[in-house]
């Protein structure tokens, strides 16, 4: 029931958006958009991607990138509202069922905390006992005595699934969580308050926090490239069957050798 609820809103949401986006692109004639939608997590490196794409290509569809997870990503492709959905986790057998999916990076999935904790490598045990409440306070893995403030994304992402996966091992994240929509969300809050502990796309992580080691490895592009860091998803475009002439344009700009540049200049992991 719920999972049917997170995929019922997360049509609707796609519904609104592109029903918002048809009715502001009346007063632009007849220029047509490459909708776009899905995880928070792909879409600042997909919009980068579309400017590039559109600079050098002007004369083709304007492409149109929205968040808002990856469930609703994977439900605008297979229900047709996007010509291209993105999800960064790997599709379920259902899912699999109905889309396509297409590998564009691979990212790492980054634990962070505030700038101002001293703590700089916790085990992967650490992490899945801080995040089912097991641990409640710092000095119980080795950091100041103050009560941790756990930050985690909410149902329906795809950040959130697979650091379920990679993480969790069946325990549930505390419900005392502060569940957030998207990594800026999880950035800010953990900047602000120095007991706070999230987890992002290790690609968006930048200054304003510190991104932890996990079993002693640090989280870094290479060491997801050569294996050593295991905390990896996959960054997905999906599309229902055989993408349109125009989404194709855009999937093959994504791959090709310059597209693929770009990714990596901002954090992630080359399509293998």
């Amino acid at each position: 029931m719920a999972r049917t609820a997170i995929r019922n809103a997360a049509l609707l949401a796609g519904m609104l958006f592109l029903l918002i986006w048809s009715c502001a692109g009346c007063s632009r004639g007849s220029v047509r958009a490459l909708n776009v939608l899905g995880s928070t997590s792909v879409a600042p490196f997909a919009e980068k991607l579309a400017q590039e794409y559109q600079a050098k290509y002007p004369d083709r569809n304007i492409v149109n990138v929205q968040g808002g997870g990856s469930t609703q990503g994977v439900v605008s492709a297979e229900n047709g509202l996007a010509e291209i959905g993105t999800c960064s986790r790997e599709l379920k057998p259902e899912e699999k069922e109905q889309l396509t999916p297409i590998l564009i990076a691979r990212d790492g999935l980054a634990i962070i905390v505030n700038n101002a904790n001293p703590l700089t490598n916790l085990t992967v045990d650490q992490i899945r006992d801080l995040f089912s409440g097991r641990i409640t306070n710092w000095k119980d893995v080795g950091g100041p005595d103050k009560r941790v403030v756990l930050i985690s994304r909410e149902e329906g992402s795809g950040t959130r699934e697979s650091f379920k996966e990679l993480v969790m091992n069946g325990r549930k994240i505390s419900p005392k969580a502060l569940f957030q929509p998207s990594n800026v969300s999880v950035k800010e809050l953990v900047s602000r308050n120095s007991r706070a502990i999230g987890y992002m796309s290790l690609g968006l992580v930048g200054t304003e926090v510190k991104a932890l080691q996990m079993d002693g490895i640090a989280p870094t592009a290479s060491n997801v490239l050569n294996g050593t860091y295991k905390l990896c998803r996959p960054f997905l475009f999906v599309t229902r069957g055989v993408p349109t002439p125009e989404a194709q344009q855009f999937i093959n700009y994504v791959l090709s050798p310059e597209g693929q540049t770009i990714l990596q200049k901002d954090g992630l992991v080359q399509a293998q």
